[in-house]
């Protein structure tokens, strides 16, 4: 229990330090990503008056299937794409929330370039 506390920390204090350095605008929104161990979620956030501009996670579409795998956070990174395009945005800084950039991350990531977010 104590080895989870010790790793949910240090996550959260290298999420710090990353939103030291970034920033987002109404132009160029952050795109938060955070992943529990049965969903992946992502934000498009403007800090300067501090609203979420959109929103798409493995909850979404099918009830009842969990979301924990690679293939469904390439489905939130094509999803949180379009919603970016909807609202104008094509360019983001990405905040990968203190997580390693690998597995759920990294596939949400590549989606979301691949559907036509520049970072």
């Amino acid at each position: 229990m104590a080895r989870k506390l010790a790793r949910r920390a240090r996550r959260i204090k290298i999420h710090g330090r990353i939103r030291m350095k970034i920033h987002g605008t109404r132009e160029r929104p952050r795109l938060c990503v955070f992943r529990s161990l049965k969903h992946t979620y992502a934000q498009l956030v403007d800090d300067e008056k501090g609203n979420t501009l959109a929103s798409a996670s493995t909850l979404e579409g099918k009830k009842g299937k969990t979301g924990s795998n690679l293939e469904a956070a390439k489905k939130v990174g094509q999803l949180i794409a379009e919603k970016a395009q909807e609202h104008g945005v094509s360019s983001v800084v990405f905040d990968r929330g203190g997580y390693i950039f690998h597995g759920r991350v990294k596939a949400l990531a590549e989606a979301a370039r691949e559907a036509g977010l520049k970072f």
